[in-house]
């Protein structure tokens, strides 16, 4: 038996918020009315790891993470995306982005790992690019 988890609990309080009983504030917002929230929470969460304050950056941390959920839940009523693809989109990433973990790529150095992770969001840009421009 699975046990539902924080995360579980979080996307069923965006869904409420954003269901026919919810939030009507968080209902109207759109991506662009809330890029004024996401920016000041980074920066509040940049401040906080200058500061070196733990206790505070987690709290930016959830900040932050509201913004990713309110955006994500946003597409998802668009039937665009939603969380889970965000979530899957970032496992593939971390995957390809670290052959020398997940694959056979042998690595001596920090700079080496940065270079190939260069490298490779370069090809993953090339790549986007010719898939757009095909449709």
């Amino acid at each position: 038996m699975r046990k539902d988890t924080k995360f579980t609990e979080l996307k069923k309080i965006f869904s409420t918020l954003h269901g026919p009983r919810g939030c009507l504030w968080d209902k109207q917002q759109t991506h662009k009315s809330l890029i004024p929230y996401l920016r000041e929470e980074a920066r509040e969460f940049i401040t906080e790891v200058n500061k070196g304050s733990l206790s505070h950056m987690k709290e930016e941390l959830g900040d932050i993470l509201l913004q990713v959920m309110f955006h994500a839940q946003i597409a998802s009523k668009e039937d665009i995306f939603d969380i889970e693809d965000v979530i899957d989109g970032l496992i593939k990433k971390l995957k390809r982005r670290h052959p020398h973990v997940f694959g056979g790529v042998k690595v001596d150095s920090s700079r080496q790992i940065i270079r190939n992770w260069n490298r490779i969001k370069l090809a993953e840009k090339k790549d986007l690019h010719l898939k757009i421009g095909r449709k």
